[in-house]
Order: C-alpha cells, then structure tokens, then sequence
C-alpha cells in the first residue's frame, strides 16, 4: 500500500506590529506588548500606553496566527484575531515568535530611540508562557518579563535549557479567572523563582479581561527599574 508522507515548505509572511515612540532624543527603555489569544496589537497598544505612554518605547506585536472570529448579538460583524501558538508542531511557532522579537530588538536598538539595556517583554494570557520561552533563552537580550494571567513553559520542570539568574519577572494573576487560577498562577510563581533573577506576584480582585484597570502600578515600578 502507497505510503503517505508530510512534507515541509518555508513561506515568507508578514507580522506586524505597532509602534510607539515618545518625544525627546534620548534613548528610552522598550516595552515589547503582546497580546492574548484572539486580540491584535491595537488592543494591547491600548494597554500598554496606559502604563506610560511617555517615557516608554512601545512595540505592540500581532501574533502571526490570524482566525475568524464569528459574529455574535453583541458583535454582529465578522471579525478577526489573532494567535500565537497551537498544539501542533508547537515547536515552529516558537521559533517564529523568537525570531520576531530578535528583529524588532534590533530594528529598535539600531534606531537609537532604544536604551539596550532596559528591554522587557509585556504579555497577556497566550502570550506569557512563550515570552518566558524567549526571555529565559535569550536573558541577554531583555531585562525583565511583566507576565498578566499566563503560564509557562511545558517543558519548564524537564528541562535544563532555561537560563538562570538573568530576567527580572513581574508576574500578575486574578482571583476569578478560570483558566488561570489563584492557586495555579502561585504554583507557576514558585517555578519561575527557580530561574529568575528576581520575582514578584502580584494577585488582583477582578476577571482577567478587567485587569488592565488595576495593574498600572505594578507594572510601572517593573519598568522602571
């Protein structure tokens, strides 16, 4: 019987992100934002100048997996979102992910609106578990991880490819988020104080998609650090 074998073929696509620089010449720290499953880099850009749209460079990233997003009573158009990662061949996706932040780190850097050395990643839900993919892989490259109401790496406890002792890590939970709970979000925190240079939890009364209203403080004494 004729067998049936997968093969492989390297597409160019494009992603996209946003980009904000505030006035004044000199170099300022980057915020790279990132946005959960189904959103875009317009909402995150939205969350991210509400921490400080002054003194911050901001990099809002498009997850570079886009879906139909159906219309609803409350939404009667068809929309869109975006993705970052799926379950198949997981391992493509990270690579994607880790190369689109290689590349706006440059482009940046290279612009000279940048200070090299105060990079952080910013990432909401989908995007928090492969944030600590690249920061803890490349922790010469960012600063500091402020990671809203997501994981971490699968492979975080198996493994011993993660860097140590480089990556400052802000991490923030709510108490009634269903996906990632209280006590789910703690258990993570203690596995990141393993390898991160320095970590704080913080846990918020409010749902996940409310959380942006309570957090500024936080994340503000994070990037300024």
């Amino acid at each position: 019987m004729p067998e049936i074998l997968e093969h492989r073929l390297m597409q160019e696509f494009p992603c996209y992100y946003d980009l904000h620089i505030p006035d004044g010449d000199e170099p300022k720290p980057l915020i790279i934002a990132m946005h959960g499953y189904g959103g875009d880099k317009k909402s995150m850009m939205r969350m991210a100048k509400r921490i400080n749209e002054n003194d911050y460079v901001i990099a809002s990233v498009q997850g570079p997996h886009q879906h139909l997003v159906m219309p609803t009573k409350e939404s009667p158009q068809l929309g869109y979102g975006f993705g970052w990662v799926t379950n198949f061949k997981s391992e493509d996706s990270v690579v994607l992910h880790h190369r689109l932040v290689r590349e706006i780190i440059d482009a940046a850097v290279k612009s000279g609106s940048v200070d090299r050395n105060r990079i952080f990643l910013l990432g909401f839900s989908q995007s928090v578990g492969i944030n600590f993919r690249f920061a803890f892989t490349h922790g010469d490259l960012v600063r500091g991880v402020i990671g809203i109401c997501g994981g971490i790496p699968g492979d975080w406890g198996i493994t011993d490819k993660y860097q140590a002792g480089a990556v400052d890590v802000l991490y923030i939970a709510t108490e009634r988020d269903e996906y990632y709970t209280p006590v789910r979000m703690r258990q993570n925190a203690e596995e990141l104080k393993l390898r991160a240079r320095s970590g704080r939890t913080r846990v918020f009364r409010c749902r996940p998609r409310s959380s942006e209203r309570v957090l500024f403080p936080d994340q503000r004494m994070a990037v300024a650090a």
